[in-house]
């Protein structure tokens, strides 16, 4: 069925939605867009805490995700089972489940979210479309989209767990 879906999908593909998906999908490589956020809240005393909490989910992401499930689940990508489809981007090099490019992106706007609801918001908005470019792309399977949504929610609760049971170690809140 979701291989029905990502075939449907490339046969109805539009012009500008190509061009605005794959922009999209290229913020979301390697986590870089991310990455600058969390570094540009690390600059700053009064978004630190955020900043801290945001590279742990980033990291445990990274371990769970590209470390551990990939290589566990070892699921093929889409495109190897639909030799037909005309790729838009070139063809990723990991495997399929979870999700990368999703996971990372929901893991980073979850910990926004966390510190500021408004700014957040606006994160995980861009973060759905990120994930959602990537079916668009027949890069991942709805699935692998899912997944990602899981683990990076999932990671930016644990960092948040987490910093909270070290502020209760310490006595002091961590990244102040």
């Amino acid at each position: 069925m979701e291989l029905a879906l990502i075939h449907w999908i490339a046969n109805h593909r539009l012009p500008w939605l190509d061009r605005l998906l794959i922009a999209l999908t290229r913020l979301g490589d390697h986590g870089t867009i991310w990455i600058l956020l969390c570094l540009g809240l690390l600059f700053f005393r009064r978004s630190r805490r955020a900043g801290v909490q945001m590279a742990l989910a980033l990291i445990l992401m990274f371990v769970l995700g590209e470390g551990i499930l990939k290589n566990l689940f070892a699921r093929p990508r889409p495109y190897t089972h639909l030799p037909e489809l005309s790729l838009l981007i070139p063809p990723e090099t990991s495997w399929s489940f979870p999700s990368g490019h999703t996971a990372s992106s929901f893991a980073a706007a979850f910990s926004l979210w966390f510190w500021d609801r408004k700014w957040g918001k606006w994160a995980l908005v861009l973060a759905s479309a990120i994930g959602l470019s990537r079916i668009y792309l027949s890069v991942h399977y709805p699935t692998d989209v899912i997944g990602g949504f899981l683990l990076g929610m999932g990671c930016a609760y644990l960092a948040r767990w987490l910093l909270q049971k070290w502020d209760g170690r310490q006595g002091q809140k961590f990244g102040r």
